[in-house]
This record gives structure tokens, sequence and C-alpha cells, in this order.
């Protein structure tokens, strides 16, 4: 088997005289050359719009004599963001042909391998192909898993905006991959029975394929164990958030009742009682009239909260 990862027409013409199995994978090809692919191979109009026009759902389309599989995988895009890689798999008795805008490491590690080992059968490309992009799921679902670790600490301690934002990314990124991871779980799932009718195919990868479905079973269940723990996040926000919004308006109560009685006091002796203004004749009874007729009612007043238990510090308070 030949493995090309770029199109070259004279290469596969030799390749499809001679009725050699070939894989192409070909990254960002232009416009043109996927017509003429189709043109050489027969494509229905409907693949090459498919391939032509990225952005479609997960599927597998059976023509005849061979299929279109719309398969993703996930990578980490420049800014170190989760994000998809879109992948059109046409396959055939005769070639596996791969069509993606994006990088992808896993299939450049498949391409090397196949090269360096051959394999024994056609469907075992495929799997192969699958597989690479099924397995990629995996280390950015443990960047989530990590990531969602640090905002439930960060929430707890001091929650902000920024963490509220973070969490608002992360659970639309788990949005979009379940959104994809659970169609491919089907078509996993009827991918051999589908393949076996193309002609040329060896049905050998029965288990293979079973491995597949094992793997997309197990990214859904992350994917949905991180979506409620997402959600649980979000009602921890809104529940730390509440409850240092009650403390800070406790505080703010106890100052403003503090002040309450004092208002009154020097509201009630701005009246000048003859009484009071003979008696403040010296500095010490003014500190006895005058401000302990004020600290009094503090005094007083920080009893009552005591004895009420107002002034208790609250588990989350900061």
């Amino acid at each position: 088997m030949q493995v090309l990862d770029t199109i070259d027409e004279q290469r596969i013409a030799e390749l499809c005289a001679r009725d050699e199995f070939f894989w192409l994978d070909a990254a960002a090809p232009a416009e043109e050359d996927v017509r003429r692919l189709a043109d050489r191979f027969g494509w229905h109009p409907l693949v090459v719009e498919d391939l032509v026009h990225f952005s479609q759902r997960p599927k597998i389309d059976s023509y005849g004599d061979y299929a279109l599989i719309v398969f993703y995988g996930a990578h980490t895009d420049g800014r170190g963001q989760p994000a998809l890689t879109e992948v059109h798999v046409i396959v055939s008795g005769s070639y596996v042909i791969t069509i993606r805008h994006a990088a992808c490491d896993e299939l450049h590690d498949v391409r090397r391998r196949m090269t360096a080992s051959p394999p024994r059968s056609e469907q075992f490309v495929v799997y192969r192909v699958l597989d690479a992009l099924t397995d990629s799921f995996f280390p950015i679902l443990e960047s989530i898993d990590e990531e969602i670790d640090q905002l439930e600490d960060r929430i707890v301690q001091r929650p902000s905006d920024a963490e509220l934002q973070r969490v608002q990314r992360v659970k639309r990124t788990i949005v979009e991959m379940r959104r994809v991871v659970m169609p491919q779980r089907d078509i996993a799932a009827r991918a051999l029975d589908d393949l076996r009718e193309l002609p040329g195919l060896d049905a050998d990868a029965r288990d293979y394929y079973r491995d597949l479905y094992d793997h997309l079973i197990r990214i859904a269940d992350l994917l949905d164990s991180y979506r409620d723990l997402m959600t649980g996040l979000m009602d921890v926000y809104l529940s730390t958030i509440s409850n240092r919004l009650n403390v800070v308006m406790k505080q703010l109560t106890i100052i403003a009742t503090v002040f309450l009685p004092l208002t009154f006091v020097t509201g009630f002796f701005g009246q000048n009682f003859g009484w009071l203004v003979r008696h403040i004749n010296s500095f010490w009874e003014f500190l006895v009239f005058g401000l302990g007729g004020m600290a009094l009612p503090c005094v007083l007043l920080f009893a009552w909260f005591r004895r009420a238990g107002f002034l208790e510090r609250d588990g989350a308070g900061g």
C-alpha cells in the first residue's frame, strides 16, 4: 500500500493503473484539486459539495462503490484553546482519501507508521484514521478536566467575572465537542456494516471498530460528566456571589444601624438644652456628656448584636 501526502496526479494514475491500494492525505487542497480528483474517480456532485464546503455534521454516506465519512478530531489552536478538526474520508476498495483544512499531527503519525509497516487490509486503514481522530480527544479532555479543577478552587476562594467567562467558554467547548461525538458514536456502531458492502474491502476489522465504538462511548460519557460539572460549577459561582453579597449587605446594615442612634443623639442634643449647655464647662465634661452620649448607644448596639448573633462570621465570608 502506498501513502501519499500530496495530490500527485501522475502517481495516482500509475497506482490506479496497477490497481494498487493507496491512502492520500490531502491537507488544505485547493478547490480545483478537489474537483480534479472528483472527475478522476467519478464522485457524486453531493460529495464534491461536501468536500468543498466544510462544517458538515458527522455522517457516513454510501454511493455504491465508495462512501463519504465526515469525522472529527480535536486539537489545540494557536491560542491554546481546544478546537475541532474536521476530516472528510472517501473510502473505496481501491483507495482511501482524507481531506482536511487544519493540521493534524495524529494523521501524520498514522502515515509515518503505515509507511514503515503497511497494514494488512484496507478496512484497517480506515480504522486507523478514525481511531487517530478519536484518540485526539483524550488530551483535550484531560486539559478540560484540569481547567475545571482550577475553576472550582478559584470560584470557591474568590469568584470574579474572569472565572465566569472561563466557565462559559469551557461549557461552550464541551457542548461543541458533544455535538460531534454523539453522532460519531453512532457512525462507529454501524461503520463495519456500511463499509462491508463496498466492493474490494475485506471485512476483518470488526473487533477494531468495536474498540473505536468503546472509545467514543467513553468520550461521550466524559463530556456528559463535564457538562454536569460545569452546570454545578455555575451554581457554585452564583451561590458564592450571593453569599458574599449577603455578607456585604450585613456589614453595611450594621454600619447604618450604628450611625442611626448617633444621628438621633446628635440631632436631639443639637437643640441646645439649657441644662446640657450649662453643665459642659470643661473638657472632661465634654467627654462624659458629649462623646459619652454617642458611645453609649454604640456599646448597647454592640452588646445587642453579639447577643443576637449578628456579628458571627459566615462560612462563605471573605
